[in-house]
């Protein structure tokens, strides 16, 4: 049995055909062969539909417990089924967060909680894909476990596995290392999540210009999220030792998902509550505690620890839906748009490498994909409701939008929130679509324990010499500040994989599904493309040092430097030889 760590907060046991889970395919969807790669036509782009598949995929290869019959992912065994055991609790099932085996909840709930948002109002993508059915499957593996996690009122396991414990152990699937509390923070996020998802499963939908929810409706399940949904969130806000940060109670996570305040998770509990009850009542919590934590002047990531700039966006989408909840448009409308406006200009803490990647110093040290594409998703939500023409193509992707809302919009090409995509996905100075297994420069060495096949901790890089499975569809951390990526598996600031990164690039890749018959930029990248420019060297970051004794030039960086250090001498030679020429023709 491995170590759990609970918050001391009805048990429900839920079942998947008593909730009617759709029936999967008969014929499998599978990633296809990068070599295989060809230029689609029609509606719906098939690229942008497989794409989508391969990042659903990626939740399979990341199961815990028992898996399914239908499991897809054929290097993937049973494990670790006795989680909870100890303490009769099934824990069992959920998943592991990156490339280790730790299961985590904090994390876990925000990334459900961004994919039951992207499916209500961009949940089209999945059905024209015909991925729907997968998403589901997806969706209840992780929501199903989080219903286990919260047993009783009062009771919310928050991690199981240690992370100095299971960080110290490299291996398959099967022989995972078996070591084994008030948090307001972490309460409201699984509430956030599970009220998110239930208004996906209840077809609650933010209006007619996010109308589009994937066809999952199922009101007894949904039912049962809102019920688990609503006593954490009485739980956030009534702990009787008072409100506090998880690893107050659990010092053990402060090592892995340590939360740096509660401001941001109640106020979005309260948010997706009050659409799940149509609650004014909760949406006036929300608005108080936003003006409370001084929200609005904070200038911060999204992400699973910060999910302040998203707060705004979702006031916009309920003060403008059909639901009388309170309060005005215009306010949140000020709100976002002084954010969004700060954040494309750089006018505050973002910065842009010099290949065109939004970048955090701090945030973006480790997974610099992952704000970019975060912020990318957001505005693409934001912008139907953007206050002018001007700052809709400033937000917006090249997707299209419904025609009632600015159609001079259409052609908004290579706006930023479609250059933080199309970096994402090859078009940055590396020539890397950084989601392993779609194209033959996508990342080569995920950082993934189970997909690696070795079990030398001490030598990751070299046993194996070659990743022994493909992780489809695994977006991983991204490059360095430099633009610069080098392929490391050791390099888990580089190349980890984690639940939450895929999570935007879902909602991205839904959107686009729906709305966009250009093929991804990877589709337009040649084979070998990145080893002509892949950096010499390691890198310099909180995994690797070796590299950070000097800047590091990528193959062709080196070629660009060597023919620029050519001509210079060839001017200064020439220079020398003219005046030589010219003080012996003055002499004559």
């Amino acid at each position: 049995m491995r170590t759990f760590f609970a918050i001391i907060l009805i048990h429900l046991s839920i079942s998947n055909s008593a909730f009617g889970q759709l029936s999967l395919p008969g014929s499998p969807f599978l990633p296809q062969n990068v070599s295989n790669t060809q230029v689609s036509s029609g509606f719906p782009n098939q690229q942008w539909s497989t794409l989508l598949g391969d990042l659903l995929y990626f939740y399979d290869a990341q199961r815990s417990g028992k898996l399914p019959d239908s499991n897809r992912v054929s290097w993937r065994n049973d494990s670790c089924e006795d989680d909870g055991e100890d303490v009769n609790v099934d824990l069992s099932g959920g998943y592991y967060d990156a490339g280790d085996y730790i299961k985590a909840t904090f994390p876990l709930s925000f990334t459900i909680m961004s994919i039951c948002w992207g499916a209500t109002d961009f949940g089209q993508g999945y059905n024209l894909a015909n991925q729907t059915a997968y998403l589901d499957s997806a969706l209840r593996w992780g929501l199903d476990w989080l219903v286990k996690a919260h047993p009783s009122d009062n009771t919310l396991f928050v991690q199981v596995a240690d992370a100095e414990v299971d960080n110290a152990y490299w291996g398959g699937d099967q022989n995972v290392p078996t070591h084994h509390s008030p948090g307001t923070d972490v309460a409201a996020g699984v509430s956030a999540a599970l009220s998110a998802c239930s208004n996906l499963y209840a077809n609650r939908t933010f209006g007619s210009a996010y109308n589009s929810s994937a066809s999952l409706k199922n009101t007894t399940y949904a039912a049962t999220l809102l019920a688990h949904a609503d006593t954490l969130y009485s739980f956030a806000v009534n702990a009787s030792g008072g409100q506090t940060v998880y690893q107050s109670s659990v010092p053990a996570v402060e090592d892995s998902y340590a939360s740096s305040s509660y401001d941001d998770e109640l106020t979005i509990a309260a948010l997706f509550l009050a659409r799940a009850k149509n609650s004014s009542d909760l949406f006036k919590e929300a608005t108080d505690y936003y003006t409370k934590f001084n929200l609005a002047n904070q200038d911060s990531v999204f992400n699973w620890d910060s999910k302040t700039p998203g707060i705004a966006v979702l006031f916009a989408q309920l003060s403008q839906s059909d639901v009388q909840l309170g309060d005005n448009l215009t306010r949140w409308q000020d709100v976002a748009e002084a954010y969004f406006d700060k954040l494309i200009t750089f006018d505050g803490r973002a910065e842009q490498t010099a290949g065109g990647l939004l970048f955090y110093d701090g945030d973006s040290d480790s997974a610099s994909l992952n704000p970019a594409l975060n912020a990318a998703m957001l505005l693409t939500r934001y912008a139907p409701l953007a206050t002018s023409i001007e700052k809709h193509d400033s937000y917006l992707v090249s997707c299209s939008v419904p025609s009632r809302l600015f159609a001079a919009s259409y052609l908004a090409l290579q706006q930023f929130a479609q250059r933080q995509l199309d970096y994402a996905l090859g078009k940055n100075p590396m020539s890397v679509p950084y989601i392993v297994g779609v194209n033959p420069n996508s990342p080569s060495n995920p950082h993934s324990a189970p997909a690696s096949g070795g079990n030398d901790i001490n030598n990751i890089d070299s046993s194996p010499e070659t990743e022994a499975y493909i992780l489809y569809g695994a977006v991983v951390g991204g490059p360095d500040k430099k633009d610069l990526f080098f392929d490391i598996r050791s390099d888990w600031p580089q190349t980890e994989v984690a639940l939450d990164y895929n999570a935007p690039m879902l909602t991205l890749a839904a959107m686009h599904v729906m709305n966009d018959t250009n093929d991804p930029f990877y589709t337009s990248l040649e084979a070998g493309a990145y080893d002509k420019v892949r950096p010499e060297g390691r890198p310099c970051d909180s995994a690797i040092s070796d590299g950070c004794a000097g800047p590091q030039l990528s193959k062709g960086g080196k070629i660009a430097m060597a023919v620029v250090i050519s001509v210079v001498g060839l001017v200064i030679v020439g220079l020398i030889l003219y005046n030589i020429w010219l003080a012996g023709f003055t002499k004559r």
